[in-house]
């Protein structure tokens, strides 16, 4: 195999014996030992058969081939009973195939399913030690890695409790937090992200996107949308075979279509949510807050900053930074707190799309240095940045309190765009020209997850996001040409 090549399926099949009833079982071992001892080659043959005849094979791999590059991250999907998780069992060697043959390059990380490699019996802490084992770590690189992973997973007390206590969400955490830290070349996920909450779920896609930089990734889901943000390519398994094989959004795409006709017959045509652009809400954006912003800059000020941005030495903005390189430590905090407050001034926990609400930052000034340009990003649960903005065009020249205040607010006011439903988190930021590489952002302080808002929208959008409609018509054209 190819050093290119991290993992290669050839004719691959995986078969399942099954018995209508307990009888044919032991009725299979006779024929066949009978067979064995049968002195005629036509009475054997027979005898052979009618020991076949009493077994049933269900193929859920049926001559799979593929190939995944070193470092790329690809997809499987494909309804229940497709062979999904089976072919992950091969791949990791925790099921053995009927034929064909699997290879594979560098140490495999796995969570097939909840509580996969632990005993129930044990503590957390105790699990910890197996299943870093089994995934190939020495008990010194175990007590060496051991609060990060106790950090990591974030189930308290329970570390020390009888895993059999636990939920399915701390199943889930403590064994994702034990193969974030095996140094795996590969990493296999089954499904395992649908449990846990939304704090959680940032932080394992935050661990994603570090671990795509490097490795490979085979991940299993059901979620389109995961499916979509995480994996550049998509295999589409149906009943044990591969229907097809390519670019994510196209293969997603196809697969829901076959669904839908499947459903629906294959009279009806079918169009993603991309296609319909339809926007059934309703909502008003409310009249503006009465605290202003700091300052803003004027038309030319702000033209000079446009035509400037790419001179080195100039400020630039938080659309420069790349999300998900963002620090996970808190070296220098400078941010005290992140709030989200509506228009009668309480705070926003959830929302449905066209509030106008108010985002405020406090932080402190730093020891040395200017002040910051403060920041934020809204993403979704798989870590997508959504969008976003900065205080850059800000100007604070003018105020000489802005400039010698110890502490300072930065507050955005905006209207909700409307949001699918689900749990999104705000990400709060600190920025400054790094001074030892002109025109880059050098980040002062981050504070992940500052908030999690709930979207309770029942609007269809189309895309990550929607915007809030104030008005949709149509006109005779005949009638607009004479107005």
């Amino acid at each position: 195999m190819s050093s290119d090549i991290a993992i290669r399926a050839a004719s691959l099949t995986k078969g399942f014996e099954s018995y209508e009833q307990p009888s044919d079982r032991l009725k299979r071992s006779v024929l066949g030992l009978l067979g064995t001892l049968a002195p005629l080659p036509p009475l054997r043959r027979a005898l052979f058969k009618r020991a076949q005849d009493c077994v049933r094979t269900f193929w859920a791999l049926k001559g799979v081939d593929f190939e995944i590059a070193r470092g790329e991250t690809v997809g499987i999907i494909g309804r229940n009973g497709s062979g999904k998780s089976t072919l992950l069992q091969i791949v990791c060697g925790t099921l053995a195939p009927t034929g064909g043959e699997v290879e594979t390059r560098g140490r495999i990380a796995a969570l097939l399913e909840l509580g996969s490699g632990f005993d129930v019996e044990y503590t957390g802490r105790e699990n910890i030690y197996m299943n870093g084992q089994l995934h190939g770590l020495s008990r010194d690189q175990i007590d060496a890695r051991l609060e990060q992973i106790i950090e990591f997973a974030d189930i308290g007390h329970f570390i020390d409790q009888p895993v059999k206590t636990y939920s399915s969400g701390m199943f889930v955490r403590l064994a994702f937090a034990v193969i974030a830290h095996v140094d795996a070349d590969i990493l296999v996920i089954d499904e395992a992200l649908a449990v846990g909450d939304a704090f959680f779920t940032q932080k394992c896609m935050r661990f994603l996107r570090r671990f795509q930089q490097t490795g490979t990734v085979l991940f299993v889901s059901h979620d389109s949308s995961a499916v979509r943000s995480l994996c550049s390519r998509v295999i589409w398994l149906d009943r044990g075979v591969i229907r097809e094989t390519g670019e994510a959004r196209h293969v997603c795409t196809s697969y829901f279509e076959a669904f839908y006709r499947q459903q629906q017959g294959e009279a009806t045509s079918w169009a993603s949510a991309e296609d319909l652009g339809e926007s059934g809400s309703d909502i008003k954006a409310p009249a503006g807050l009465t605290r202003q912003p700091a300052q803003a800059q004027t038309a030319d000020q702000r033209q000079r900053f446009i035509e400037n941005a790419a001179t080195p030495g100039v400020t630039l903005t938080a659309l420069d930074v790349d999300p998900h390189s963002l620090p996970t430590q808190r070296d220098t905090p400078l941010i005290e707190s992140v709030e989200l407050i509506s228009e009668q001034g309480s705070p926003v926990s959830w929302v449905v799309g066209g509030e106008r609400v108010l985002l405020r930052i406090r932080a402190k000034r730093p020891e040395s240095g200017s002040l910051p340009v403060f920041a934020f990003f809204v993403k979704d649960r798989l870590g997508q940045p959504l969008f976003g903005d900065d205080t850059s065009l800000t100007s604070t020249g003018d105020n000489a309190a802005l400039r010698e205040a110890p502490a300072v607010e930065a507050e955005f006011v905006f209207d909700m765009p409307i949001l699918p439903p689900g749990d999104y988190a705000f990400t709060a930021l600190a920025l400054t020209e790094a001074a030892h590489v002109a025109g880059t952002i050098a980040v002062q302080d981050c504070v992940h997850d500052a908030l999690i808002v709930k979207s309770e929208s029942t609007s269809v959008t189309t895309g990550l996001v929607g915007a809030p409609m104030s008005n949709i018509a149509l006109f005779v054209r005949d009638e607009v040409e004479q107005a």
